[in-house]
């Protein structure tokens, strides 16, 4: 369950309590709120305060609004998830990669990072394949379900691996117990790979790796993903080398001697 948008409280100046009540009607659409109603709920604010708000971002183009649709996502959160996207380091140094490595194998790519408990996706190449794979960037995924989200915790000690088992919901096929699914973290450790086998979501599995800074650590991963009919055990142990390269190069032009 989404946790209710911060608006301030008692001890907050008044504007610093309009700026986060504008920043949490945002939040609000982006969960599916669309009229004031369901904004003044979410908020706990007056239809009037609400409606105040929710018009000046619609003038600054943060919000939309259309009558008998009610308010969305702005233009103006595009541009600015364009620039920051465009501004991760990370994102820059691989994409040239994963975009020879999608030319190659034609399959889905994404990239990457920890965020909290969470796998967010920073980019996503489609890929050639006449399929689509449900995802898209500034989503966060769970990280035990994922490839992408195992390839990030692969340096973690097993205690913080426990915690992330079953934390947030999946909608894959195959869900592996703890034991089961703490076996195959090891695995993955010692070789430096991460799998998804339908565990996500029905029918996609993945293959994923770890990006690493000049210091070692690990700071994003990407994964390579297809429907089981293209991504079947023998083409995911396949693809690992490939994935693995992939990743060192990437690491190196981020500074890692490894």
């Amino acid at each position: 369950m989404a946790a209710k948008p911060s608006t301030g409280g008692e001890g907050v100046a008044p504007g610093s309590q309009t700026l986060l009540r504008g920043l949490a009607i945002l939040e609000a659409v982006a969960a599916g709120a669309r009229d004031l109603a369901g904004l003044s709920a979410a908020l706990g604010t007056t239809r009037s305060t609400t409606h105040r708000l929710a018009a000046a971002l619609v003038e600054q183009r943060y919000l939309t609004f259309a009558p008998r649709e009610g308010y969305g996502l702005g233009p103006k959160l595009l541009e600015l998830g364009f620039r920051a996207q465009q501004a991760s380091p990370v994102t820059r140094v691989a994409r040239p990669h994963l975009e020879r490595l999608s030319a190659a194998c034609g399959d889905t790519i994404h990239l990457g990072v920890l965020e909290e408990d969470w796998a967010l996706y920073l980019d996503k190449l489609p890929g050639r394949r006449r399929i689509e794979i449900s995802s898209r960037v500034g989503e966060r995924q769970p990280v035990w379900s994922t490839g992408l989200g195992k390839a990030l915790i692969l340096d973690l000690d097993e205690a913080r691996w426990r915690g992330f088992h079953r934390l947030g919901a999946a909608r894959g096929a195959h869900s592996p117990d703890l034991a089961t699914w703490l076996a195959r973290m090891r695995t993955y450790a010692r070789q430096g790979i991460a799998y998804d086998r339908e565990e996500n979501e029905p029918e996609v599995a993945c293959v994923a790796a770890p990006i690493r800074d000049a210091g070692g650590a690990i700071v994003a991963a990407f994964s390579v993903s297809s429907t089981v009919q293209y991504m079947d055990e023998a083409r995911m142990e396949a693809l690992a080398g490939t994935v693995r390269e992939t990743a060192a190069a990437i690491s190196r032009d981020l500074g890692w001697a490894g």
